[in-house]
């Protein structure tokens, strides 16, 4: 038999569902058996998340390194 393969969402729907998952734990509507569960997805896509920003960030520094001598530079938003 062969594996279905599960394809690895994108970083930004893994935000939206961790920001859903939040949204519901806020609520305090949910039983605690299910806002134990809701509560462990929220970890692993923060996990997920994390993982995904984190491989972003060495892309980055790949992308900077100049004359095999990392020069990193802070990230500074511009200002509207």
């Amino acid at each position: 038999m062969a594996e279905e393969q599960k394809s690895v969402p994108s970083f930004e729907e893994s935000l939206a569902e961790l920001e859903a998952v939040v949204k519901q734990l806020e609520s305090g509507e949910l039983p605690l058996e299910k806002a134990i569960e809701v509560f462990e997805r929220g970890i692993a896509l923060s996990e997920a998340c994390r993982k995904q920003l984190q491989a972003a960030e060495t892309k980055v520094e790949i992308l900077l390194r100049r004359n095999n001598e990392f020069e990193p530079h802070p990230f500074e938003p511009q200002e509207p």
